[in-house]
């Protein structure tokens, strides 16, 4: 798959379990993250297991997208991974790796841009981020923040 188009981690004071509790709280995330406002279970799901789908729902300032998004790695206490389609599109790849360390737990948020290149400048268009890795960077970087600081409160 290549390298992550944008990157961090963190260590946090608290169990994997927890975290990957907090990561998988679809209504929760749209706390911790940026953009996302948090989802919702598609087609019966009601939690992260291989092939869930859930509806992202996602915004920057006055503008509003959903996305489709269906589980590849639901490891609790590990890994908890998606990829993100929009009109039927793959748009990118999202994946936390958790780790024990002394004391909690390292956390990787990664996510690889799978858009096609004809696609970007519509994107960059519907969702107001025209350089995206730069922005997907910063946003890591707030989510894993506001992660840490709600695990270890």
């Amino acid at each position: 798959m290549g390298e992550p188009t944008a990157s961090a981690q963190v260590e946090i004071a608290a169990p994997a379990e927890e975290i990957y509790a907090l990561v998988t709280d679809l209504p929760g995330m749209g706390k911790l993250a940026e953009e996302n406002l948090g989802g919702s279970w598609l087609g019966g799901a009601t939690e992260a297991a291989v092939g869930a789908r859930f509806r992202g729902h996602n915004r920057n300032g006055v503008l509003h997208w959903w996305t489709t998004v269906v589980v590849t790695d639901a490891e609790p206490g590990q890994r908890f991974a998606f990829n993100v389609s929009s009109l039927g599109l793959p748009i990118a790849r999202w994946e936390y790796a958790i780790e024990p360390v002394d004391g909690g737990c390292k956390v990787t948020e990664r996510t690889w841009d799978r858009r096609p290149g004809w696609f970007r400048p519509i994107g960059g268009f519907a969702t107001g981020t025209i350089n995206r890795a730069e922005r997907n960077q910063q946003h890591i970087e707030a989510t894993l923040a506001r992660l840490k600081t709600t695990a270890e409160a």
